[in-house]
């Protein structure tokens, strides 16, 4: 199919940064092709957007892998944690949410562009495409899978493994297989 469509988000996340937590708003405009003629499919990838920003990354704090003490404090005050492989300016969280949101889409939709802006940044956005992100954040992790994590496997100081449990997309009713009514 190949029609290229836009669509404009906003949410709320924090930053962990230089042992500072901030409160900052991101504002993104996603330039994308639909890749699938299904109608229901177009709808699932849209709603796994919409789900992904507002349900996995809303009231979120974004912090480096590196800070692994801010993590853990930040997890047992119930907080999620978006962790990131590097410290979280802009462009980095714009690069891994494209690449998460096209994981998410499995080929049904696919970002190419990405305009990212956010209230700490004072008006400067950062456009980036989807080759640029992937080229650039080139490790594997959580932004490459197709499930609504937004952490990979993180080890405690007492070596205790905490598991990320993301929900099944077909919990939520957004999988790509239709249910037949038995």
């Amino acid at each position: 199919m190949s029609t290229q469509i836009e669509r404009e988000f906003t949410f709320q996340a924090g930053v962990y940064f230089e042992n500072k937590f901030m409160m900052n708003v991101y504002d993104i405009s996603l330039s994308m092709f639909v890749e699938t003629d299904s109608i229901r499919e177009q709808n699932i990838a849209m709603d796994r957007i919409k789900y992904f920003l507002s349900e996995c990354l809303e009231s979120s704090v974004f912090v480096q892998d590196a800070e692994k003490k801010a993590i853990e404090k930040f997890q047992a005050a119930g907080i999620k944690v978006c962790v990131l492989p590097e410290e979280p300016y802009d462009q980095i969280v714009a690069m891994v949410v494209l690449q998460k949101l096209n994981a998410i889409m499995e080929g049904r939709i696919r970002v190419t562009d990405i305009d990212f802006g956010s209230a700490i940044t004072s008006g400067v956005r950062f456009q980036l495409v989807s080759e640029m992100a992937e080229a650039m954040v080139s490790v594997k992790g959580w932004w490459t899978k197709t499930d609504m994590s937004i952490m990979d496997v993180i080890k405690t100081k007492d070596n205790i493994v905490k598991l990320c449990d993301p929900k099944a997309w077909d919990n939520i009713g957004l999988s790509w297989k239709e249910k037949v009514d038995a």
